[in-house]
């Protein structure tokens, strides 16, 4: 087990040396930087003040360097002008969007867009399993049957257009807006338990609006899955030395059935991230994902790429869990090579 972890842990530095490379080149293709752009406005309307502070944000961060060598300083391998330590150092950069740091521009919507991802996923197993069982075990029958249209619903429904119409009907039959993650009045405050409940209040639509597809998507793939195990030898063996339907189905089919789901969890927790950004600007949720789409828009550097890194540290890490849940869950898989 200790090896497989430190061969992993290795793996993945590496992984997310190659995607830092990947991600500044690309986010630097594009010609010109939020600076450059706003220096080519500001010369047009004549503003040499705001110019000259531009021209001296250029400077400090570098950008005025090679791109190899501002990729080094970003990551913090390299020295850094004026101090800017890197990415590896806890240095994330400055927004210059925003005209702040990056950890003051991103502050509470890191977290908040774990917890509305956390939601999420355990809102989809909370549903999808239990109606996945249902509608296998009882094959061909109308509750299948709703099961299946209902999965259909699910799949073919656009999360934002299903945004858009609870935003409309919420308003019009209850009176109640169910915009952010918290009442209005609470924003800016400091956490108190009325905030926490807020909070606990908005994360319903949120939760069911984005999870809606992948609720679906796992109830049509659970159920193939369970199908195909309930027809092998195995499980009808079981039932023939006398274990209980019950008992045969959890221990044996269904434990089975959930390696392709767990597989899955790395690359889940980066596609809510994605998948969410139309939802949260209609829904005006304070995660990272309107953040990013901004960023990317504007040539904001170093925020799109710690923004960007965010994902992919989400990525990798959820792939360990779900190797590491994988070898627990089932006994044929073995770490490190043994035999």
């Amino acid at each position: 087990m200790i090896r497989f972890l430190l061969r992993r842990t290795v793996t993945m530095a590496v992984t997310l040396l190659i995607i830092s490379a990947l991600v500044f080149f690309i986010i630097k293709l594009p010609p010109g930087d939020f600076l450059t752009n706003q220096i080519a406005e500001l010369r047009a309307q004549g503003e040499s003040a705001s110019i000259a502070k531009a021209e001296f944000l250029i400077r400090q961060y570098g950008l005025d360097k090679p791109a190899w060598q501002q990729y080094l300083v970003w990551l913090g391998v390299m020295p850094g002008p004026n101090g800017f330590s890197g990415l590896l150092q806890g240095d994330w950069g400055w927004s210059f969007e925003y005209d702040k740091p990056v950890v003051d521009v991103v502050g509470d919507a890191l977290w908040l867009t774990l917890l509305v991802n956390f939601a999420v996923v355990i809102f989809i197993h909370l549903i999808a399993i239990p109606i996945a069982i249902y509608s296998a075990t009882r094959q061909y029958s109308v509750g299948d049957y709703i099961a299946t249209f209902i999965g259909y619903i699910g799949l073919a429904t656009p999360s934002f257009l299903l945004a858009l119409i609870l935003l409309y009907y919420m308003n019009r039959w209850f009176g109640i807006s169910i915009g952010g993650l918290y009442d209005p009045q609470y924003a800016g405050e400091s956490w108190t338990w009325a905030k926490v409940q807020s909070l606990l209040s908005h994360l319903v639509v949120p939760t069911v609006v984005i999870g809606l597809g992948g609720t679906a998507a796992m109830i049509r793939r659970m159920r193939a899955n369970l199908l195909d195990e309930l027809g092998k030898q195995y499980y009808v063996t079981a039932k023939a030395k006398g274990l209980g339907p019950t008992k045969a189905l959890l221990k044996y089919p269904f434990r089975m059935s959930l390696n392709p789901f767990i597989a899955d969890i790395g690359n889940l927790l980066p596609q809510l991230v994605s998948g969410s950004v139309l939802v949260s600007l209609v829904l005006s949720l304070p995660t990272v994902g309107p953040i990013l789409l901004s960023a990317l828009k504007s040539q904001d550097q170093f925020l799109a790429g710690f923004i960007l890194m965010f994902v992919a540290v989400l990525t990798v890490a959820g792939m360990l869990v779900s190797d590491l849940l994988l070898a627990w869950l089932d006994p044929r898989i073995r770490m490190g090579g043994a035999r």
